[in-house]
């Protein structure tokens, strides 16, 4: 297990120092132009590291089980964050959205703070109610609701992205933990009539579903930022045009070092860059299962298995969105993409995961 520790935070450095490279690359010229600065978001990424891996230690030095013990408190305080973001002059708006609060130098999104506390309160629950999990008042409903609410108050920021990611990884958790397929797929197929409506009761949503569709229709307008993500992937070629010297990132491809980031990957370090870039992604959830699978303990085991969830998941929405696979959607890539609140919980969602397995005794 020592082994699988020592390679899984090894794997995380080398993506966060990817990152750190590649956020400089991507935002420079945009920094410049903007900001008159082209290290602004090159030092603000690093800040932020900073504070994840202040963060990450605070976690490694606190017992699994105390934060086990405390997860409906951690649960309870994401709550009250939540519904924060949605108060008028508390919540920080952007681009039509409330999803911020701001603690000066960073602006914090409870959003993202709620998957890794849904998370640890699922993994608690599951593992507390062990035998039950598959009776459907006392095992199956509590977390339902619980995830219903924090769904309910992302969506109304809105944010649909994340809305639906926090879903996808409750009923994964439960599915894995032995909940009734019947009762999943009842709520799945509930849910199917409210996300088509989400998805298209917003103007701007039915066009991204349009640009998905076919963005060549309208590649100056809706379908702009993926066809300049085609054009940044497929200018790339076997070895990429070289390291900075993309052309995409000269104001063409819209958020560049944030959400399409991999987009600029592929055209300064070609497929040789991207798939490196991905097998490290692939190393990072292998060895990550195999900790999970060797874990004795169910609660350390699932908020494992639900830390590895996350992280595959968001990896795959991001690259099928850069790629065109998916309809765009606002989540970045993991240790990669210049990002405050998501940045930092995946770096303490990676300390909790090493925390879960520091005393296995396997």
């Amino acid at each position: 297990m020592r082994d699988i520790r020592t390679i899984l935070a090894c794997i995380t450095f080398m993506l966060l120092m990817f990152g750190v490279v590649m956020v400089y690359s991507a935002s420079a010229i945009y920094a410049t132009q903007i900001y008159g600065d082209g290290m602004y978001f090159l030092k603000r990424h690093v800040m932020i590291l900073i504070v994840g891996l202040i963060a990450s230690l605070m976690v490694l030095a606190v017992d699994i089980e105390i934060i086990r013990k405390y997860s409906k408190h951690i649960l309870a305080i994401t709550f009250i964050l939540l519904v924060a973001v949605l108060v008028p002059g508390i919540g920080r708006s952007a681009g039509g959205a409330k999803r911020w609060l701001d603690i000066g130098f960073f602006n914090v999104q409870p959003s993202e703070i709620a998957k890794l506390a849904f998370l640890v309160y699922l993994a608690d629950f599951v593992s507390a109610k062990e035998t039950r999990i598959d009776h459907f008042l006392r095992g199956f409903l509590p977390p339902l609701v619980v995830l219903g609410v924090f769904m309910g108050l992302i969506v109304m920021e809105p944010d649909l992205g994340t809305t639906i990611a926090i879903g996808v990884l409750g009923l994964l958790i439960l599915y894995i933990s032995g909940a009734n397929s019947k009762y999943l797929i009842a709520s799945i197929l509930a849910s199917l009539p409210l996300v088509y409506y989400l998805m298209f009761n917003k103007p701007y949503r039915r066009k991204r579903m349009l640009a998905f569709l076919n963005p060549w229709k309208d590649e100056q307008g809706i379908g702009f930022q993926i066809v300049q993500s085609f054009l940044a992937l497929g200018s790339g070629g076997l070895f990429g045009v070289g390291l900075g010297e993309s052309k995409q990132k000269l104001l063409f491809l819209p958020a560049a070092h944030t959400d399409f980031i991999f987009s600029i990957i592929g055209e300064e370090l070609g497929f040789i860059g991207a798939f490196s870039l991905l097998c490290l992604f692939f190393a990072l959830i292998w060895m990550g299962a195999m900790a999970a699978f060797r874990v004795n303990d169910l609660f350390r085991k699932t908020l494992i298995f639900g830390i590895v969830f996350m992280i595959a998941f968001e990896v795959i929405v991001n690259i099928g969105v850069v790629s065109g696979i998916l309809p765009t959607k606002g989540l970045p890539l993991p240790f990669v993409s210049y990002g405050g609140t998501s940045l930092v919980i995946h770096m303490v969602a990676i300390a909790l995961l090493l925390n879960a397995t520091r005393e296995s005794g396997i």
